[in-house]
């Protein structure tokens, strides 16, 4: 081992290195005890055992500091947790999923160990996407100065996702200060790292990056990740750029308490990895070294036997979580408008285009709030505004720290975010997940991720981001220009859902939106960017709560419930009806889906008896199947013929205007429906 090194058994204080082996010896314990709950039925369903991984999980937790960094520790990081500062009790108590988890009061999976007020995050299973959070992080912390590090931790086979390939390329060209830490054990589960890369060190793989350092190490031996990762963290904040540490490691157990490494290890691996033990090695050095007699250590090992029985008995007296909370942290409490809590106003002004009415609102709520910021492809670059100019001048005004483009990756765009929501409580952050929202599909699993956050981390966090997309038809856009996509995300809990038909409806949910705490996917009709059919008088501080629908027209013959594009068909035909048939058609136009305003939907029923589903999006598995099981199952006694929809065939949207015009609704078909149900 150098000698210029800060680290050395004989020159680290005799407390340091006390305090090493205590750490070192507690986690273990509690690594080897964990599987016995598990036995007797107690909890600890899933343990993934750090065994051999001591080395670099001791230094991650100890150059972390709880003041200035954010700590994304992955399922395998017990060590690194307690190291960074749980104890012994708050690590069983998330171990066997008791309501007082820090890391999710029993909401998630075992083995995924938070302190949310410490800046250690709660990461989810997916095994790796904690690193475009990390990069998020570092964004903030570029963005205020702050000078910390964001510290992102996972296994060697992890690596092998698209998003983390994304994460790293982001820290390398934004200049960021994150740590990605690789702990390579050698396996991702059952497969071996040759079936995962070509390269036998996987952060070589990142070897072409400008802007990133590399660093390997032994991850088995403390001293040499003591000092790589202080190197690691010294650089990257003097040079506030990005660094890889890879460390070599063993993975003693299995992967987890459901697999069998004897199945795919021999017996020499198996023992092998046994006699590689790093705490093993460790003891026997402070003994060869002389650092400490024998009866010191078995003075420490029975100090954390005594502590782990402690922290046993406090962590089984905590209370279970209880199932009436099941409801608690879905999404946070939006903001609530005091001067139109229903979401209307005079009319009374100039009529302003749907695209107009967004881009204002954008920059007089920029102008509110400092702390927010914008970002997608396309949307600040010289004149250019997005595919559809929609944030046009933006960056002009606000600059481009604040309003900036994003590279042609989905989850990366939406990751992000998500990341640079966490670092400060005030932050709003609007993102064009895709420049349709066809192409939003790559970033669903940072949708799936940002969705349970506040739920998953029993409120602790949510990520405060409003996620634009232009959606919909009547371009002749064809496939991933043209689809819909609300039908497939409305079954998600955690997002709120709009969809505005009009110029001051749109501005008055994003308004709400961006003033909001948590996560709403905003989808924009882009066929009435620019259509004077959409165009309305907007208030400056114009607002709409979600969970508000609007009634578009009165009526006492038929209720048409509908959004977005064919709202503006259906009030065509609602006047249709009343001068060819004399039908007063009422047209309630959602503008919110999740929330639904079902009260407003109930009581139309109950007025007309008769009800028509619109929407653009297809029938067959479209939101308004939703709406129809609603009203079948709550106002069914007020029923005179059943729930009719109306809505596109089960079929993509094709390109060419004759398809086109073949698959989605127009008035015709809606009129027809319309027809038929009222002479029931």
């Amino acid at each position: 081992m150098s000698e210029n090194k800060k680290y050395h058994i004989k020159r680290t204080d005799k407390e340091t290195l006390r305090k090493w082996f205590y750490l070192m010896t507690l986690g273990r314990a509690i690594d080897n005890k964990a599987p016995n709950y598990l036995k007797q039925a107690i909890g600890w369903s899933y343990h993934a055992p750090y065994a051999g991984h001591d080395g670099i999980q001791l230094a991650i937790g100890q150059v972390f500091d709880k003041d200035t960094d954010h700590l994304f520790p992955y399922y395998r990081d017990m060590l690194t947790a307690i190291s960074a500062g749980l104890t012994a009790t708050e690590t069983i108590l998330n171990g066997i999923s008791k309501a007082t988890d820090l890391a999710s009061g029993g909401r998630h999976m075992s083995n995924h160990f938070a302190k949310p007020e410490w800046n250690i995050h709660n990461v989810s299973s997916c095994t790796g996407n904690h690193t475009l959070h990390a990069v998020g992080v570092g964004r903030g912390m570029k963005r205020y100065n702050h000078k910390g590090v964001a510290i992102s931790s996972q296994g060697e086979s992890s690596v092998s996702e698209g998003y983390v390939y994304e994460a790293i390329n982001g820290a390398s060209n934004e200049q960021l200060p994150v740590l990605f830490v690789f702990q390579d054990n050698g396996y991702g589960i059952s497969v071996p790292k040759k079936d995962q890369t070509a390269n036998r060190k996987v952060a070589n793989n990142f070897s072409g990056l400008k802007n990133l350092k590399i660093y390997h190490c032994n991850g088995k031996d403390v001293f040499d990740s003591m000092n790589t990762m202080e190197e690691a963290k010294q650089w990257i904040i003097e040079n506030q750029q990005p660094a890889i540490v890879q460390a070599n490691c063993v993975r003693m157990h299995s992967h987890s308490n459901s697999d069998r490494h004897e199945l795919y290890r021999d017996e020499h691996e198996r023992n092998y990895v046994i006699e590689y033990d790093p705490l093993e090695k460790y003891r026997r050095m402070l003994l060869r070294y002389e650092r400490f007699t024998e009866e010191e250590l078995q003075e420490i090992e029975k100090q954390v036997k005594d502590e782990v029985k402690k922290a046993h008995k406090e962590a089984m007296a905590a209370p279970d979580p209880d199932p009436e909370s099941i409801f608690d942290f879905v999404s946070p409490e939006p903001y609530v408008s005091t001067k139109y809590p229903q979401g209307l106003h005079s009319g009374e002004g100039t009529p302003m285009k749907l695209i107009e009415g967004i881009n204002e609102t954008l920059k007089a709520e920029f102008r509110h709030n400092p702390d927010t910021y914008i970002w997608g492809q396309d949307i600040a670059n010289k004149d250019k505004g997005g595919i559809f100019n929609v944030s046009k001048g933006m960056q002009q005004e606000f600059g481009i720290e604040r309003v900036f483009n994003a590279p042609i990756a989905e989850d990366y765009i939406m990751g992000t975010a998500n990341g640079m929501s966490r670092f400060k409580d005030n932050i709003r952050i609007v993102v064009e997940g895709a420049e349709f929202a066809d192409y939003f599909w790559p970033a669903m699993e940072q949708y799936i991720e940002s969705s349970h956050d506040y739920w998953r981390s029993n409120g602790a966090f949510a990520p405060n981001v409003t996620i634009r997309l232009a959606s919909g038809g009547y371009i002749g856009g064809g496939l991933y220009h043209s689809q819909n996509i609300e039908g497939a995300l409305a079954s998600i809990p955690g997002v709120r859902i709009v969809y505005p038909s009009y110029a001051d409806d749109a501005a008055g949910l994003l308004r709400t939106s961006m003033r909001s705490k948590g996560l709403t996917l905003f989808l924009e009709p882009k066929a009435l960017y620019n259509d004077p059919v959409a165009s309305a008088p907007v208030p400056d501080d114009f607002e709409v709560p979600f969970g508000k629908a609007r009634v578009r027209r009165e009526g006492s013959d038929l209720t048409i419930i509908t959004y977005g594009n064919t709202t503006h068909m259906c009030m065509t035909v609602a006047k249709k009806l009343e001068e060819e048939e004399g039908v007063k058609a009422e047209v309630i136009d959602l503008r919110s889906l999740v929330p639904l305003d079902e009260e407003t939907i109930l009581a139309s029923v109950k007025k007309t008896g008769k009800v028509l589903v619109v929407h653009e999006d297809k029938v067959f598995g479209g939101f308004g199947g939703e709406v129809a099981s609603i009203i079948t199952e709550r106002a069914f006694e007020w029923l005179d013929g059943p729930v009719k929809r109306v809505g596109s065939t089960f079929t993509p949207v094709g390109f060419n205007r004759i398809l086109e015009a073949a698959i989605l609704p127009n008035v015709d078909k809606i009129y027809e429906a319309a027809s038929d149900l009222v002479n029931y």
